[in-house]
């Protein structure tokens, strides 16, 4: 794998396919596996220069991570590829319980016996700003500081209250964090201040991103650190989208590719376990356009009479279909419908409403035969697309205008879901439009 320019765990589904999105645009080539492929599996991608592996941890405990990351670290530094990149939400939201960032990064900081580990959050393609340490986020067009955002501010598992991005990794670490910012990132002699601030410096270095021109200097900055201190990152897909600029300057990548549209099909199906008022939105305007929505009880999904209540689910959903209508089944109608909080009172229930979820959508793809479905929900996502008994993703459609939410194709070894084009949506992700997009195979 010599000629490998980044390997990558996805600490939720959605996130994954981010950074595939940013590579595929720019003439990567990526594949991401659902767990540590075999050598066959691994052969059949040989020509891919961006290996990933998608992951659960933004909803796991600490105890989870140190269990199961710890394999899927080791196989990625064999692999042997110039970064190696833990990837985590653009919204930076995490908590010392569950999503740990800051124990993610001991871990890799561990395993890849390096003591400085860089991190950059800030993705201005996907409307994510740092500043002098801060993290601020877009939302229906206007940009919030991230503990004032009207979502993530509010996120049903892990609400973002701090902005500053090195308080809050001080919540879930013991590693000093410090911050090269914009005025530093910007300075004529930039090079010899990173050279002297991390020469003796050990634990994790934020860099600012909040431009075309910081993010340009952050990508020459984590390329030079990396260099130095090893080749393990943490951040966001802005760790791929800054590194673009770097790799271009020294001629590893052409220019960017062109994707052509796969066609409009007649019919998907979409599940949500989404309580997102994006999501929300993008679900009416669905229903407008002519999809036929079901709602779900979530509750029900995961309780005694589970089963029926999934048996049910799927016959509503194939009458729908069978006359001809694209359907979403969804837990959620926006935040107004969540009930986290009894749901949070059941051990394992969010994992286990997702793969109700991908239970549902694979009888339902298997029965009518579909081509195409979607899945919204960033932890919904991570334990829904298992249920489909897919082993590899790449990407087939990338959407420039609303990134973060390609169009994917599905490989594996099981017949109803091999070849299926599957688009992973988080909850903040995409246009009003987005369901029908997928449907319509659009670019914007």
């Amino acid at each position: 794998m010599g000629d490998l320019l980044v390997s990558y765990y996805g600490d939720d589904f959605t996130g994954s396919t981010d950074v595939m999105e940013a590579l595929a645009i720019n003439g990567i080539a990526p594949v991401l596996f659902l767990g540590i492929p075999g050598q066959a599996l691994l052969n059949r991608f040989r020509n891919c220069r961006a290996i990933g592996i998608a992951g659960t941890s933004r909803s796991e405990t600490p105890a989870w991570m140190q269990q199961h990351l710890s394999p899927v670290f080791e196989w990625l530094k064999r692999l042997d590829a110039s970064i190696c990149h833990y990837k985590v939400c653009s919204t930076f939201d995490s908590a010392p319980e569950v999503g740990n960032i800051g124990k993610a990064i001991e871990i890799g900081r561990a395993i890849f016996e390096q003591t400085l580990v860089p991190v950059i959050v800030g993705a201005p393609q996907l409307k994510r700003y740092t500043a002098f340490g801060h993290l601020f986020a877009a939302y229906q067009g206007r940009v919030f500081r991230i503990d004032r955002h009207p979502v993530m501010s509010r996120h049903p598992v892990t609400p973002m209250h701090e902005a500053d991005l090195a308080l809050h990794l001080c919540k879930q670490t013991e590693l000093p964090v410090s911050l090269a910012d914009l005025a530093l990132l910007s300075a004529p002699d930039a090079d010899a201040k990173i050279d002297q601030m991390i020469a003796d410096l050990s634990g994790i270095l934020l860099l600012d991103v909040d431009s075309a021109e910081s993010q340009a200097a952050a990508g020459r900055q984590l390329k030079r650190i990396a260099a130095a201190k090893g080749s393990f990152v943490a951040g966001s897909s802005g760790i791929e989208y800054a590194l673009i600029n770097a790799w271009r300057d020294e001629g590893l990548i052409g220019p960017g590719v062109e994707f052509q549209s796969p066609g409009k099909v007649e019919r998907v199906a979409v599940v949500s376990g989404s309580v997102s008022p994006t999501t929300e939105r993008q679900i009416r305007t669905a229903i407008a356009e002519g999809f036929h929505d079901i709602p779900l009880d979530p509750l029900a999904l995961i309780g005694a009479n589970a089963e029926a209540t999934q048996n049910v689910a799927v016959a509503a959903g194939l009458a729908a279909l069978k006359a001809g209508r694209s359907v979403i089944l969804h837990t959620a109608l926006g935040p107004s419908a969540d009930r986290g909080a009894d749901i949070d009172q059941l051990p394992g229930a969010r994992h286990r409403l997702g793969q109700a979820l991908g239970t549902i959508l694979r009888r339902l793809v298997e029965t009518e035969r579909l081509s195409r479905a979607v899945i919204a929900g960033g932890d919904t996502s991570s334990h829904a697309l298992k249920e489909l008994r897919v082993d590899a993703l790449t990407t087939l459609l990338p959407l420039p205008q609303t990134p973060g939410s390609p169009l994917c194709t599905a490989h594996g070894s099981y017949a109803p879901t091999d070849g299926l084009q599957i688009a992973l949506k988080g909850g903040q992700v995409g246009s009003d439009g987005y369901f029908a997009q997928i449907r319509d195979g659009r670019k914007a």
